[in-house]
């Protein structure tokens, strides 16, 4: 599943490719994943040129001339993929065509969505209005960091809350609180100011190393792509009974909550 470090490299490979784009049409397979119908959707894209193209969280939001919004979410996965005119598209739900002959698609594994609406509308979008400030952002600051951690929810829970950290999610979660020697079940307000500084430091560390190593090695970026960060780059996530890089003490599988955990008991004691 598509995180911040995926999200802000494919937003930011659309930006370069998609702006000042004119849409034509399209063929949208999946109304379930639409917010109006089908020809109602094209109907009120076509004619459209794309202004930018940046993420809010998980989600990609395509800015539109005359105040409208094309908003995308991958769900628990998706390849966003860009054609080039006169090349043939793979397996989608949404195609979405521009004057120019170029196109790009949407092929959702689950739970993805394409939603178009004026931007008069965004504040009320009850999916997107209350993500926070990602941690790339320049408000997320140190002190933002600690004000948070002044709640009695578990860290891992908390960081995993789109609503007060916008783009974290299970993948890199596992290796961000181990490094911080912190379990995942602490409670966020018995952490130190230290022990808050220091995870501050290492998710800004975490997710500009993964984004510069081009995102996860399964996931494609715009142009069909598999980059860089593999599993040789995690440290305990999903390296269950591997020895841990630190102590070697065996990495255990835990349950937090309705998600699991990789750990280092020793380095990451409760």
């Amino acid at each position: 599943m598509a995180e911040l470090p995926e999200l802000l490299i494919l937003s930011q490979q659309m930006d370069y490719q998609l702006q000042l784009k004119e849409f034509a049409g399209g063929d949208l397979r999946q109304e379930k994943s639409l917010n109006l119908s089908p020809g109602d959707f094209l109907e009120t894209i076509k004619g459209r040129k794309v202004l930018k193209v940046y993420n809010k969280g998980k989600w990609i939001f395509i800015q539109l001339f005359d105040d409208y919004h094309l908003l995308l979410n991958l769900g628990m996965g998706a390849d966003i993929l860009y054609q080039e005119a006169g090349q043939s598209p793979e397996e989608y739900q949404c195609l979405f065509q521009f004057t120019d002959g170029s196109a790009f698609t949407c092929k959702f594994w689950w739970m993805g969505k394409a939603e178009i609406l004026p931007d008069k509308e965004l504040p009320q979008h009850k999916a997107t209005k209350d993500i926070a400030i990602t941690p790339l952002d320049e408000g997320f600051t140190p002190e933002y960091l600690q004000e948070l951690c002044q709640s009695r929810s578990q860290i891992k829970n908390l960081l995993l809350n789109q609503k007060k950290v916008g783009g974290i999610g299970n993948v890199y979660i596992h290796d961000i609180v181990f490094r911080a020697k912190i379990h995942p079940q602490s409670t966020a307000n018995t952490l130190s100011v230290s022990s808050v500084n220091t995870l501050h430091k290492i998710i800004q560390e975490n997710l500009k190393e993964a984004i510069e190593l081009g995102g996860l090695a399964y996931e494609k970026d715009f142009y069909g792509e598999n980059n860089g960060f593999g599993t040789e780059h995690f440290l305990v996530a999903y390296k269950e009974g591997e020895p841990c890089p630190e102590c070697r003490n065996t990495i255990e599988k835990i349950k937090t909550g309705s998600t699991s955990s990789y750990i280092c008991p020793r380095c990451q004691k409760l």
